[in-house]
């Protein structure tokens, strides 16, 4: 698919080699692959029902922190087969009565796998019954939660939070490279022997200003990512929100950082639980992921409100206090055997990976408060938490 656009159209920027790669009708993703046991690679919400149960609960923060909402809407992007959403309903938060869970997810195969496990309601349906009052609708409170699977952002206002759980990171990006001169951009083409090649082009003025900007003591042959797709979606995606946040979680550097990186250990490639090959090797049967540049997000939208490691946004949360109640009925039901000490000792397990400070635990949780210059002392004060991994060689 990718040689045939290049053979039609010529070389492609690397974000529109990515864009094929991964989501056009070929790609990884269109194809069904990615997280799972059973997938590519693990994320939080694969390694167990721990990660959504602490997610369960931030939200029921945030909720009573917004003065407890019905409808409570809650947008989770990047969704996938629905794991975070069935975890998160499965540990019965405070705010399911109220809540209304959106989950979006480009793929159709994916959403078609969320659906299955989710059974949602249409997407026209989801804030439930209403009455009319006054010519106007009411919803009726305390029918939810009802979820539904969508392919995009919806276009609406009034969402009280965005979840994006390693997302950013799968979005396509430009690259470029500094050589003597100035900064060159980095295009696939064909080479003689039809394999794909990479193609260095002068980058244009504008596009060389911003890398200068980003980075001005890059190293000659140094290579950055300009993720502008990753900021447009975080534009659409604070749009949607009046009162309340959006939060990512991803692994993240600076742009000044990567580019004293190889750039190969800020790309990375996930095949079958392991690392994949060069980025452009067989595109659509290995995921690609980029370091998510928060300077670059910062400078299009300010300055996080919140930034710490996802080990840290954990133990805020009540990490400790779920895995103590594991620990406790393992020891009470050892003997037994049974499945809730099973599921207790799993538990004490989960926690440790969502923890590691080699894997996953070093994710980076940024969070955008609406109206902006809230604060950080209200809701979800460390940021909540497909897709898209470990940056220090865990999980993915």
């Amino acid at each position: 698919m990718v040689g045939d656009v290049i053979n039609r159209q010529g070389p492609l920027r690397f974000d529109e080699f990515l864009e094929l790669a991964l989501y056009g009708p070929d790609g990884f993703y269109a194809r069904g692959r990615g997280a799972g046991r059973r997938g590519d690679f693990l994320t939080s919400p694969e390694v167990g029902p721990l990660f959504g149960a602490v997610v369960a609960r931030a939200l029921d923060v945030e909720w009573r922190g917004q003065g407890q909402p019905d409808p409570f809407v809650v947008v989770e992007a990047g969704a996938g087969r629905g794991q975070l959403a069935r975890s998160l309903l499965d540990a019965n938060p405070a705010c399911a009565g109220s809540l209304r869970y959106v989950c979006v997810e480009r793929s159709p195969t994916l959403r078609a796998a969320a659906t299955a496990v989710l059974h949602p309601e249409p997407a026209t349906m989801l804030l439930g019954p209403v009455v009319g009052a006054d010519e106007e609708l009411r919803v009726l409170p305390g029918r939810g939660p009802l979820v539904a699977v969508v392919e995009e952002l919806p276009a609406t206002v009034g969402v009280h939070a965005v979840l994006a759980n390693e997302l950013l990171d799968n979005l396509p990006f430009r690259l470029l490279q500094r050589h003597e001169h100035g900064w060159g951009e980095v295009f696939v083409g064909m080479n003689a022997d039809g394999a794909l090649g990479e193609l260095l082009v002068d980058a244009a003025p504008g596009v060389a200003a911003e890398a200068d900007r980003l980075a001005p003591d890059a190293p000659s042959g140094a290579r950055i990512p300009l993720q502008h797709a990753a900021v447009n979606w975080l534009r659409r995606a604070l749009a949607l929100v009046v009162r309340g946040r959006v939060v990512v979680i991803d692994y993240a550097d600076t742009t000044a950082g990567l580019a004293l990186r190889p750039w190969h250990h800020w790309t990375r490639t996930y095949r079958a639980h392991g690392r994949g090959g060069a980025p452009l090797d067989t595109p659509g049967s290995q995921d690609v992921t980029c370091e998510v540049a928060v300077d670059q997000l910062a400078a299009a939208v300010g300055r996080p409100d919140g930034d710490r490691s996802q080990a840290e946004w954990l133990a805020s949360h009540g990490i400790d206090e779920l895995v103590a109640a594991a620990r406790s009925t393992w020891h009470e039901r050892a003997h037994l055997g049974d499945l809730a000490a099973l599921a207790a000792r799993s538990r004490v397990g989960e926690a440790e990976a969502l923890c590691d400070p080699g894997g996953l635990g070093t994710f980076r949780v940024l969070e955008w408060l609406l109206p902006r210059g809230g604060g950080g002392a209200a809701g979800i004060s460390a940021g909540v938490g497909h897709q898209d991994r470990s940056g220090a060689e865990g999980d993915r």
